[in-house]
């Protein structure tokens, strides 16, 4: 977030920026791969642009962002969307529904730089693109896509990190209807048809590991209208 702060602030100049205070509560583990740091840093750019009242545009706190790191500007748009190229290309998806989600972190963080260090090959020419979405947007229709996707980082991760295994398994005997590693771990996602489903696994899961980061959340919701 100060790095946020300092990078709006050259953009500026110090003189359109006057001294602000920054009370940041984390309730997310450390190193996760979710996106909070990232997300705090958008927060910080959209929450600064308000408070000090900047003529601002999209485009160009998505370019500070991008200097960041390259989620920043997916972070900045805090709606659901299709990402491509390092992540600044960005399309927002009007119909996208709110999803039930449990985000199980074993208790463990994996080093993001590792993972990389760790990939087999980096070169995704030969690999499939990511495919079309569903043309109708609905809970199955959408699990039956993120069936064919995939996590290039997940093998890695896991190499370094077993138990990231072991949260895969705990979110699928609560039956998940699909689950995957978010990001380059340690956290991993199970998708559920409601939120009142993804709440009674998120409970069985943590009766079995009380050691372990658990959450019961929903996806954010797209808004007609948009792009």
């Amino acid at each position: 977030m100060v790095k946020a702060r300092d990078a709006l602030r050259r953009e500026v100049g110090a003189q359109r920026t006057p001294p602000v205070a920054i009370r940041l509560e984390k309730n997310l583990p450390v190193a996760s791969g979710v996106g909070g740091g990232s997300s705090d840093a958008a927060a910080a750019l959209n929450g600064l642009a308000r408070i000090w009242k900047l003529d601002i545009d999209d485009t160009s706190l998505a370019r500070i962002g991008l200097s960041l790191g390259a989620d920043l500007p997916m972070c900045l748009k805090g709606k659901p969307l299709v990402a491509r190229g390092i992540g600044d290309e960005v399309s927002p998806l009007s119909a996208f529904p709110a999803l039930g989600l449990v985000l199980v972190n074993p208790g463990v963080a994996v080093s993001t730089p590792d993972v990389f260090k760790a990939l087999s090959s980096r070169d995704n020419a030969a690999l499939p693109p990511l495919p079309p979405l569903p043309k109708r947007l609905e809970f199955h229709a959408i699990r039956n896509w993120l069936e064919t996707t995939r996590n290039d980082l997940e093998p890695p991760a896991r190499s370094i990190q077993p138990a990231i295994g072991e949260a895969l398994n705990a979110l699928k005997r609560a039956d998940a209807a699909f689950a995957r590693m978010s990001g380059s771990g340690a956290t991993c996602f199970g998708l559920f048809e409601t939120g009142n489903v993804a709440k009674r696994a998120a409970i069985a899961i943590r009766a079995r590991h009380p050691d372990w980061f658990v959450a019961a959340t929903r996806s954010m919701e797209g808004s007609d209208g948009e792009a």
